[in-house]
């Protein structure tokens, strides 16, 4: 039975969710930081949560909310290959996918209608068209955030009848339809709390870095879980440069660490010293964001949303790959407002060695980088994504 206006939650039985959107952890992670949040304020106010995230068996969603303790629902989805020729889109890759998508519209559909939230919140990825579309047949609210810049393909085409359209970034509501922009809200996009517990004295103790200068600024180097062999290769490069001017933490990924290592054997004691590569920083991440005056990294939706609430200071490495090249609008975006420095197109030792010299010569400009990147930052976005979710469904 479909929910109407008239038959509202009544605040005394638990306020009911779906949530929806993942394949990477871009869409994943902002959605679980969310529904953490909103389990707490309802929490405060005497009311349970009762959530189910939808998703796809494969992806990470999938795990995450098993982790977390989530029921899951999963549906069919598919890619749909654009193109101009009719030939190319009655290709049997094509055929097939289109009827994993209309299946999945049908179980999404049966999915919202059984479960009837009280708002549906949908963070992209394939997986968010049919339950976004699911929604609106079934009278529920439609929240959909927006982690990038730019406006990802199934978020714009969710955007059409959402509730409310939550974005990252004030420069995304151009973007939208001339319609949607009236339901647009910045928020910012969801940063998990324990990145604000950092202490850079547990970096020191966790890491066991005794080795390094105190009086000289640390460099966090990281490509990711994996790491980055581009990123790694860089780096490598201007090592002997590097260690004489600053400290530096690399998390490498594990196929990269034991190569990394030779390569400081052959340095001088002491730069070795100001050197710890690791294959992955788990727990201690927090403290080690603490103790870095400059973060040389990739620039997905995420790592922006924890430097800029962090207001650390970057050099920015797009992954070259990322969908619809996001990442490199990501890093634009901050470097046209001083708020980073984005190495776009080829990246060499030179241009890294550039790019890191004024950062760590002259704490001035270090400084005026970190205010700038603060400015960026909504350290509350997860707050404010919540108080949509909560307007829209009392609507």
């Amino acid at each position: 039975m479909n929910r109407t206006p008239q038959t509202r939650p009544a605040t005394d039985r638990p306020f009911r969710l779906v949530v929806t959107g993942g394949g990477t952890g871009g869409h994943t992670y902002p959605a679980l930081t969310a529904v953490r949040a909103l389990r707490a304020r309802l929490a405060a106010a005497g009311r349970g949560l009762d959530v189910l995230w939808v998703g796809t068996a494969e992806g990470l969603e999938a795990r995450v909310a098993a982790a977390e303790g989530i029921p899951f629902a999963t549906v069919a989805t598919g890619k749909i290959r654009r193109s101009s020729n009719p030939l190319k889109l009655a290709s049997p890759a094509n055929i097939r996918d289109m009827g994993r998508v209309v299946r999945g519209l049908f179980q999404a559909r049966r999915i919202v209608r059984d479960h009837a939230p009280d708002v549906v919140l949908a963070t992209g990825g394939y997986v968010a068209v049919p339950v976004g579309r699911a929604a609106r047949g079934c009278g529920a609210p439609l929240v959909v955030h927006e982690q990038t810049v730019r406006l990802g393909l199934a978020n714009r085409v969710l955007a059409r009848t959402a509730a409310r359209v939550a974005l990252s970034s004030e420069s995304t509501v151009p973007l939208l339809s001339e319609s949607a922009r009236g339901r647009a809200v910045v928020t910012g996009n969801p940063v998990r709390p324990e990145v604000f517990t950092g202490r850079p004295e547990k970096a020191f103790e966790a890491l066991g870095l005794s080795g390094f200068d105190r009086r000289l600024p640390t460099v966090y180097v990281t490509g990711g879980a994996q790491g980055s062999l581009q990123i790694n290769t860089v780096v490598e490069a201007v090592l002997p440069w590097l260690l004489t001017g600053a400290n530096v933490i690399h998390q490498c990924g594990a196929a990269h660490a034991d190569g990394l290592r030779e390569r400081i054997a052959g340095l001088p004691a002491h730069l070795a010293a100001r050197y710890r590569v690791t294959p992955f920083v788990g727990a201690e991440l927090p403290d080690v964001l603490a103790l870095a005056d400059v973060v040389v990294s990739r620039s997905g939706a995420g790592t922006i949303a924890e430097l800029t609430a962090l207001g650390k200071a970057s050099v920015l490495i797009p992954l070259a790959s990322s969908a619809g090249n996001e990442q490199a609008h990501n890093a634009a975006h901050l470097q046209t407002s001083g708020a980073a420095v984005a190495l776009l197109g080829e990246v060499t030792a030179q241009t890294l060695r550039a790019a890191l010299a004024p950062l760590l010569t002259d704490g001035s400009v270090r400084a005026d980088m970190a205010d700038r990147a603060r400015a960026q930052g909504r350290p509350d976005a997860a707050d404010r994504l919540v108080a949509v979710l909560l307007d829209a469904a009392r609507r």
